[in-house]
């Protein structure tokens, strides 16, 4: 089956908006991007896009998927049973898809209940975004993280953490170099492992072709990271230049996750735990200093969002659209961020923007978001998720998807029974 995307504006993945054209997709993939003169005569099915702009669908490469947002998300998770949690990470994900974010990266969960959702939603028995997990978080004893997270002490016990996540399906590594905000007791600027202990644990992970972020906040963490060969930095809070220099060296992401401090700053009065408060108003200011000295010295950056932490609710990820744009980055960039960045952090190579042979992932909003990246950051702007070639959810004008596309479009929501910071 084929559909004709047609009338508005397309945003390609070099930055640029195309106006003119169509997207043509074919079961499930672009197939073409091209001016609208070369689609004359076309006679399949089609979807009017005037007046907005077709976008890649976003990726949040940050989220944990078992939180959902309350003031004290720890405290919130350990009233649950381990289905109760699967469940919520199963609606979490979902809330996310539907609200524009067609990919995420899950950077730390509990007992791996977390993997379940990925696989169904990569395998299309569920509803849901497509997900890469890291499992558990690799953490020193007393670190950021340790409630939840692989205790792990020098290098040894490091290598053997990874493995653990390695034979328990992971698909990235999360190793936890400084102090934390949402874990009483730690210090974000202090390092927590050292740089032998990173490096191992990073090593290991690609000895076995996995991927690495790192939990980084204070400078001498951040460079043990980064020296170690970490794929990402996650917060980066108190970058240096330095910092910023062997990052860009390397080749080193940084997702920002302005988010989770902002919502943290936002709702300090609801139940959010003091110290997390303390901390998030002592490095809220240097955050996003850091993070806008490394997008103007030119750094490579993903979106993420950090979501289920304080306030910081899956389905709201676009929203860190608009934080990135508020301390400087430029709307195009942000974007660029928040979708082809993030599928090559991601190494999601068949999707991230729209070109021809890339699987259609694909967010239709109001209007041009270069002027106005409240198109994309504000969902009550969103037109239309596609999924594979499939529409998730259908917002315009208030028609329903029966109305307005054939049965064969819609992206079903199974039932188990029916599929088997």
């Amino acid at each position: 089956m084929t559909t004709l995307f047609e009338g508005g504006q397309v945003f390609d993945c070099s930055g640029q908006m195309l106006p003119g054209h169509g997207v043509l997709v074919e079961d499930g993939a672009i197939k073409r991007v091209a001016p609208m003169a070369e689609f004359t005569g076309y006679d399949g099915h089609r979807i009017d896009t005037t007046g907005g702009t077709l976008l890649p669908g976003l990726i949040d490469c940050h989220v944990h998927l078992i939180y959902a947002g309350e003031g004290n998300p720890f405290a919130s998770l350990m009233s649950l049973t381990a289905g109760q949690i699967t469940m919520r990470a199963l609606e979490n994900a979902q809330k996310s898809l539907t609200n524009g974010v067609t990919a995420v990266r899950d950077c730390g969960g509990k007992d791996y209940l977390e993997f379940a959702v990925r696989d169904a939603c990569n395998a299309g028995s569920q509803l849901g975004p497509t997900i890469r997990a890291s499992g558990r978080m690799i953490c020193m004893t007393g670190g950021h993280g340790n409630r939840m997270g692989r205790i792990a002490d020098g290098v040894d016990d490091v290598i053997k953490a990874v493995r653990e996540q390695v034979h328990a399906g992971a698909d990235l590594i999360k190793i936890m170099a400084t102090g934390g905000v949402m874990t009483p007791g730690v210090n974000p600027e202090d390092a927590h492992y050292t740089a032998e202990e990173m490096a191992a644990g990073i090593a290991e992970g690609k000895r076995f072709h996995k991927t690495s972020a790192s939990h980084a906040q204070g400078a001498e963490g951040i460079l043990n990271a980064v020296r170690g060969g970490v794929t990402s930095i996650e917060h980066g809070i108190f970058m240096t230049d330095e910092c910023i220099e062997e990052m860009m060296q390397r080749g080193t992401y940084l997702v920002p996750t302005l988010a989770a401090v902002n919502n943290i700053i936002r709702n300090k009065d609801r139940g959010v735990p003091a110290y997390a408060v303390e901390k998030s108003l002592r490095v809220v200011d240097r955050h996003q200093q850091s993070i806008k000295s490394f997008y103007e010295a030119g750094g490579l950056i993903a979106m993420g969002t950090d979501a289920g932490t304080p306030f910081n609710y899956h389905g709201e990820n676009a929203r860190e659209l608009e934080y990135m744009v508020g301390i400087g980055i430029k709307p195009a960039d942000a974007i660029l961020a928040s979708t082809r960045n993030g599928a090559n952090l991601m190494q999601l190579t068949d999707r991230g923007s729209i070109a021809e042979g890339k699987v259609a992932d694909l967010l239709l909003v109001d209007g041009d978001p270069i002027l106005d990246i409240s198109k994309v950051s504000d969902t009550a702007n969103h037109r239309l998720v596609v999924k594979g070639g499939m529409i998730a959810v259908d917002r315009r004008d208030g028609q329903s998807v029966a109305t307005e596309q054939p049965a064969a479009m819609v992206l079903p929501i199974t039932t188990p029974a029916q599929a088997g910071f």
